[in-house]
């Protein structure tokens, strides 16, 4: 008999968590695919988080193309934080005489020396992995394995499309179109059940053109993505990205500005940042200092600007829609450094384009780059 066990937080379930099952399922020929979504993560926190029920709910919809597939809810049933030492445990003693094998994508078999005794999960079962993005980064992290545990570690021969749990519940929390990432009835569900939305977030659809709420959707897919570096929650950056352009349609005379009272000296291209803070806090009801500095700094920078300012600003200048020249370049830095040495470079990038272009630099975008200059070096 052979058992093929896939463990996941699964929140939501997505086209690659099912495209790498069948995948296996192809490879092994298991009697059982057996779906298992983790009532805690020990590996994942601060996310927008489904219910346990819903969880349940979207994985049997998503896995049920696959005749041999069931969803357990053993994890979930016995609460708490879900350690895979256990639940391999478990699934040995009901199958003693099986061959089983844990799936896993290739981020997951990357950090595997450092979950909780990978040693009784190895006497359970063996590791099947495929590559999420990077067949290399998968081969890389097949070799760590091996060499450390003794063991060997299954290839599974996929290669993913660049897709992430958390980039859904981005765009579901803005009630914006989850299809393109997940499975036609996950995304009914979704919908269906308003999951992860928050709809007084996304109510600033209704003042920004559709070109610019866009970009504001990406803008916080990416945030959402980074929150962690910036020790925010997902919904604090998801929220500060939301509402980081929300003025930047609006006429003057709009009402929403009535009792804004613009700072002296600044700049069109700049203002906004100014007046989106404002409507942040007066309609929007955010009273969070630190997602509002980074909403009126967003544009300029500023000196000593907090992880959560910087965050912003970067994805702002780097949401995967941008294609001016270096852009690459500072994406490689973005994702390779800290938010700081990111952040110098953006400036650095920035002013000399502005000085090529013979443009003005506003005060603060030039304070912002000295103090990182002399910060950092």
């Amino acid at each position: 008999m052979i058992i093929l066990l896939y463990g996941g937080s699964f929140n939501p379930v997505h086209k690659e968590h099912v495209a790498l099952a069948k995948a296996a399922v192809k490879k092994f020929r298991p009697d059982k695919l057996i779906v298992i979504p983790t009532a805690i993560s020990p590996h994942k926190s601060g996310g927008l988080m489904a219910s346990a029920e819903d969880r349940l709910n979207m994985c049997r919809l998503a896995f049920s193309s696959i005749p041999c597939a069931e969803v357990s809810d053993f994890e979930i049933a016995s609460g708490g934080v879900s350690y895979s030492y256990i639940t391999c445990e478990h699934f040995r003693e009901l199958y003693p005489q099986a061959d089983i094998y844990f799936l896993m994508g290739g981020d997951m078999l990357a950090s595997f020396p450092s979950w909780r005794n990978p040693e009784r999960i190895l006497a359970c079962v063996t590791i099947a992995a495929g590559a999420r993005e990077s067949a290399k980064e998968l081969k890389k992290s097949r070799s760590e394995v091996e060499r450390a545990f003794s063991v060997k570690v299954e290839r599974v021969h996929y290669t993913g499309a660049k897709v992430s749990s958390t980039r859904v519940r981005a765009l579901a929390c803005l009630g914006e179109d989850t299809g393109a990432y997940v499975l036609p009835a996950v995304r009914q569900y979704i919908s269906d059940k308003a999951l992860y939305l928050n709809a007084n977030l996304a109510k600033a659809k209704e003042l920004e053109k559709k070109s610019r709420w866009a970009h504001s959707v990406r803008v916080a897919a990416m945030c959402a993505e980074n929150a962690k570096r910036a020790r925010l929650s997902e919904e604090q950056a998801i929220t500060m990205a939301a509402l980081h352009d929300v003025t930047k349609n609006l006429p003057k005379d709009s009402p929403y500005l009535n009792d804004f009272a613009p700072p002296q000296g600044v700049p069109s291209p700049v203002m906004h940042q100014y007046s989106g803070a404002y409507v942040a806090q007066k309609f929007f009801g955010l009273n969070d200092e630190n997602l509002l500095n980074a909403i009126r700094y967003h544009t300029s920078g500023r000196a000593g600007m907090s992880d959560a300012e910087m965050l912003l600003y970067l994805c702002d200048m780097l949401e995967e829609d941008r294609d001016f020249e270096g852009v690459e370049e500072l994406r490689d830095i973005f994702y390779s450094s800290d938010l700081a040495h990111a952040m110098l470079a953006a400036l650095e990038h920035q002013i000399t384009y502005l000085n090529a272009c013979g443009g003005d630099i506003y005060p603060l975008t030039k304070q912002a780059y000295l103090y990182l200059k002399e910060f950092l070096t």
